[in-house]
């Protein structure tokens, strides 16, 4: 009969221990718990174990440590790395060293069951080795808890040990070239240059001799483009929905033969970068339109990789907000607070511009006024510029009928729910996420009057006042 495999869990929580044995057992696995590091490698070092759950921080010791050691001396035994510290320097650090997995606490248990499955159950790969752990200090301000967030380190951390092509997608403002630099910051090529061409930037008859370089006449000889200045490096490719198709062509070219040739000259050059290309357009409906070929969207989106707008992680907005203040005191905007109310309605506002739009809001705040509380009525006051309530659309200039762009809103969910990213009470976030808007701009319509808002919604005005109360709704009286 074969023995049931053996799981090996360090953390210093009991509560977590006594979850994590109660649950494992259930499983059909044995199951030893400890709350320190160094019985953990004792074990290691004596046999024990067919798998190892580790936190982080223990009182006498360093999971992302013990990575390291466990690797060297069982390789074959995999390490799946549990941590409250969920950063993106934590999941990077964690998968360089070689751990399985990367878990952010607080971890949905499914999720956990299923990773030992595939830990236990995977054939070990002789490339599976880990990379140089020497990364650099977390200085991006890639900043989130929330569960999306964590399905974007993970992705970034598995993508650092290698150099495949990248397509990141995402609405504007929310942090598209940020994903890029860490890519290339806590990857293979950091030590290389990291090159950004903005696509919607350059004139199109200019973006080839940009991108590949040109002869120069006489004896001035080549004038090296993008290409050639990443050399070593990343290079990254924005707004590449907005690239003139003869420039694809080249571009393909020189994905499918690693070379190419600057714009009159004919001699080959080595094209020895990694790409990385980001657009906040529907690069599909362009391949339909024409405007965009269909083998160079292959050819790019090897690794695609979305980023969610703002109002889909509305949980991690005082993160980025306290995070941006802390920016303006550092750069002598002396030191402000949010008060509850003011970050009810951060929680609240729809953010079309993205993080973008928050960070703008936040140095305006900082810059325009000297109090030290940020009060709701102030954050009121700079959220009312039209410029910015413009992205609310005429419903009679809307071609798309809602039923098309709520469907189109579910499968970017479901989506996410194939690529990993555990899926928890659709059905409530969903309603949610149409319910709000709908209330808080009826309510602007009305200006506040909760008997005209339910009358035009056709809700009891009780019902309509609990809804206000459960989606966290802000209502100020008289604001237009």
């Amino acid at each position: 009969m074969t023995p049931l495999p053996t799981i090996l869990v360090a953390d210093d929580d009991r509560s977590i221990r006594t979850v994590l044995g109660q649950a494992l057992g259930r499983a059909g696995y044995q199951v030893q718990v400890t709350p320190y590091a160094s019985t953990l490698w004792q074990w290691v070092q004596e046999g024990e174990g067919d798998l190892v759950i580790t936190d982080v921080a223990m009182p006498d010791g360093n999971g992302l440590e013990l990575v390291t050691r466990i690797r060297q001396i069982r390789p074959d035994l995999r390490v799946i790395v549990m941590s409250a510290q969920s950063t993106l320097t934590t999941a990077v650090k964690a998968t360089q060293r070689g751990a399985f997995e990367y878990l952010a606490k607080p971890f949905d248990l499914k999720e956990l069951l299923a990773v030992v499955a595939r830990a236990l159950t995977t054939p070990v790969q002789e490339a599976e080795k880990p990379a140089s752990p020497q990364t650099p200090e977390e200085r991006l301000p890639l900043i989130g808890q929330s569960v999306v967030m964590q399905g974007i380190y993970r992705s970034i951390a598995r993508l650092t040990t290698s150099d495949l092509t990248v397509m990141i997608t995402g609405e504007s403002g929310t942090g598209k070239e940020l994903v890029a630099r860490a890519l290339h910051e806590y990857g293979r090529r950091r030590s290389g240059p990291f090159i950004a061409v903005n696509m919607a930037a350059i004139p199109r008859e200019q973006i080839e001799s940009e991108l590949f370089g040109y002869e120069r006449g006489g004896n001035l000889g080549r004038m090296p483009g993008r290409f050639e200045q990443a050399s070593g490096g990343t290079l990254f490719l924005d707004e590449i929905g907005d690239m003139p198709q003869e420039a694809q062509t080249r571009l393909l070219r020189v994905l499918q033969e690693g070379e190419f040739t600057t714009v009159g000259g004919s001699t080959p050059l080595h094209a020895d970068v990694r790409i990385v290309a980001a657009t906040h357009r529907d690069l599909r409906q362009a391949i339909q339109a024409g405007t965009f070929r269909e083998d160079l969207y292959y050819r790019l989106n090897v690794v695609p990789l979305r980023l969610p707008p703002l109002r889909e992680r509305r949980e991690d907005i005082p993160l980025l907000a306290r995070h941006f203040l802390a920016q303006c005191r550092e750069a002598g905007g002396g030191y402000r607070t949010l008060d509850e109310e003011a970050m009810t309605r951060l929680r609240a506002w729809r953010w079309p511009g993205n993080v973008r739009e928050l960070e703008n809001l936040i140095r305006r705040i900082v810059a325009l006024y000297s109090q030290e509380t940020i009060t709701a009525e102030l954050v009121d006051a700079e959220l009312a510029d039209p410029l910015e309530n413009d992205f609310v659309p005429d419903c009679r200039q809307v071609a798309e009928p809602l039923v098309d762009s709520v469907s189109r809103h579910i499968a970017r969910y479901l989506e996410a729910g194939r690529e990993g990213m555990p899926l928890h009470d659709l059905h409530a976030r969903i309603i949610a996420e149409v319910e709000r808007p709908l209330i808080q701009m009826t309510l602007t319509e009305t200006r506040g009057n909760q008997i005209k808002a339910a009358a035009m919604l056709g809700l009891n005005r009780n019902t309509l006042r609990k809804k206000i109360r459960d989606l966290e709704i802000p209502v100020v009286r008289g604001v237009v």
